[in-house]
């Protein structure tokens, strides 16, 4: 038994998947199998059921898994307890953020740990927040700047640095304007300007949609950019959704609150579980800087 079959074993337990755990460790898809094979013959019982789909424990892979991730947990604290002692807080960090959501306290708190810390190298990655996630979750990022629908994802450690309801933009001398208020089932009226799929204030809206019409928002413009969905607004093409805080920084607009949405639309930091000394320095910067 090595670290690398409990490696590959805890990434088939969480993705349920043979293949997508050989892109998080980088490998081949053979390559996992066999390894997770060679696991099982030492320990002398199958660890998953794969008579279907999806890779499902058996009842000693449960067993295992807790185990598993406690020897691989050690072996990350044991460098970590090293570097401490050495003072040393060496290597990269990669840190992303969402496309086109520029946050003034990251920035702050990169140029504070930078200043503090020249020799770590830095890496900005932009994404769609589902992508940012499963980053996280696959180990090539560090930690996201995320925006989330209502509440972090699971097994990561978050930090929530707002919580906002979703507002309507409109220009002034529109009829939404005119009327002031305006429900999720009201929006159906209305041309709407929203950011893609895969980002929280999207899925804050697909959500509240299927939750009320048991239907998807029929969205007539699609923008990556915060600013873009604004500006398309503010020339009448639609009516554009987004978060009160990226409202507004438009005052120019009419921004009037979706009601009848129960989910929040988050923006928060997300990391796995244990940090390492140059993640754990970053993230004292981030709770500076966001105060």
């Amino acid at each position: 038994m090595d670290l690398r079959q409990l490696e590959y074993f805890v990434a088939v337990a969480e993705t349920g998947s043979f293949t997508r755990a050989a892109t998080r460790v980088h490998i081949t898809q053979s390559g996992v199998s066999a390894q997770i094979k060679a696991l099982e013959q030492e320990l002398g019982a199958e660890l998953f059921d794969r008579s279907g789909r999806v890779a499902r424990l058996t009842e000693a892979g449960s067993a295992a898994l807790r185990h598993a991730r406690a020897a691989l947990d050690s072996t990350l604290d044991l460098r970590d307890a090293i570097d401490d002692v050495k003072g040393l807080v060496r290597g990269r960090l990669t840190i992303g953020m969402v496309i086109g959501c520029e946050v003034a306290p990251l920035f702050d708190a990169l140029a504070g740990f930078h200043r503090e810390h020249p020799g770590i190298e830095l890496e900005l990655a932009e994404a769609n927040s589902d992508h940012l996630v499963a980053g996280v979750r696959a180990g090539s990022l560090d930690v996201a700047l995320a925006g989330l629908a209502g509440e972090p994802p699971d097994h990561l450690a978050s930090r929530i640095i707002a919580s906002e309801r979703l507002v309507a933009l409109t220009a002034p001398g529109s009829e939404l304007a005119a009327r002031g208020s305006v429900t999720v089932t009201g929006l159906t009226a209305y041309e709407i300007i929203c950011l893609p799929e895969g980002t929280g204030i999207r899925d804050v809206l697909d959500r509240a949609f299927a939750g009320v019409t048991g239907l998807r928002p029929a969205v007539a413009l699609v923008a990556t950019s915060p600013d873009t969905v604004a500006g398309l607004a503010r020339r009448g093409l639609g009516v554009a959704v987004l978060s009160e805080s990226i409202a507004a920084a438009h005052p120019d607009l009419v921004s009037i609150p979706v009601d009848g949405v129960g989910i929040a639309a988050l923006l928060a930091l997300v990391w796995q579980d244990r940090a390492s000394p140059a993640l754990s320095a970053f993230l004292r910067h981030c709770d500076a800087a966001f105060r």
